[in-house]
């Protein structure tokens, strides 16, 4: 490729009540050495002083929106409608970008294609409220990703997988927990290059999740992968997960 290309990020970070971790985030995205960069925070009408954070930032922030949402995926949808750029990465309040110069890294990576690709991904790892590394993902991104790599799991963060807009639809809210998983399956559906980056790329804190919230989600990625994979197979590819755990005993 003669030309690099100057994709544009949209960068989306979507909050509430986040004051104790969205000033790190915001620090993140600003301190890209990538100028082509379109920052969009959505907030849910929080109560705490995260209004306060974004004001001190707010000539480095293209869109701000804070009112009453129905959820996380609502907001999250807000975002999509708001973004303009040719990517679109969702950057969770407590997250950061794993270095200043990340998304300048990635862009270098995009140098052998003629066309901007349809998805871009790389690692996260997984660090405490202090910013120290914790880590590394249990799930670890494929060398090459299909949207058939989802039956093993979600093997790619949300937070490190860069959807092209033009491929991008809202998120299915009749999912309350996982609903990236089926997104991130529908955009890699009508992506013809899957791009690997093969750098860390995001940072995501290590809050944890409670244990009924985790078993909520297991359930509706059960239903996500019967959706797109078939009800038999993913029952077979489960109980094949469990004869492996059988035998490791």
């Amino acid at each position: 490729m003669h030309n690099r290309p100057t994709p544009v990020f949209s960068v989306i970070t979507v909050t509430y009540n986040a004051a104790a971790v969205l000033e790190d985030t915001i620090q993140s995205v600003i301190a890209q050495t990538y100028h082509h960069v379109e920052y969009i925070i959505v907030d849910g009408a929080s109560k705490d002083g995260t209004t306060g954070i974004i004001d001190r930032y707010r000539d480095r922030i293209a869109r701000v929106v804070s009112e009453p949402d129905g959820g996380l995926y609502d907001a999250m949808n807000k975002g999509i409608a708001l973004a303009t750029g040719d990517y679109l990465c969702f950057l969770n309040a407590g997250d950061s970008f794993h270095e200043d110069d990340t998304l300048q890294q990635i862009v270098h990576s995009l140098a052998p294609h003629d066309t901007l690709p349809g998805v871009i991904y790389g690692e996260t790892d997984l660090v405490d409220c202090e910013g120290h590394f914790v880590r590394k993902r249990r799930l670890s991104a494929p060398e090459v990703l299909t949207w058939k790599s989802f039956r093993q799991g979600m093997l790619v963060c949300h937070q490190a997988f860069f959807a092209r807009r033009d491929l991008v639809e809202p998120y299915d809210l009749r999912y309350r927990f996982s609903a990236d998983f089926d997104w991130c399956i529908r955009v890699m559906k009508k992506a013809h290059v899957l791009h690997n980056a093969h750098l860390v790329v995001i940072d995501y804190l290590d809050e944890g999740l409670t244990t009924a919230n985790r078993r909520a989600s297991l359930l509706e990625r059960f239903r996500i992968m019967c959706r797109h994979y078939g009800v038999l197979s993913t029952v077979l590819h489960h109980a094949w997960f469990v004869v492996r755990l059988l035998l490791k005993k």
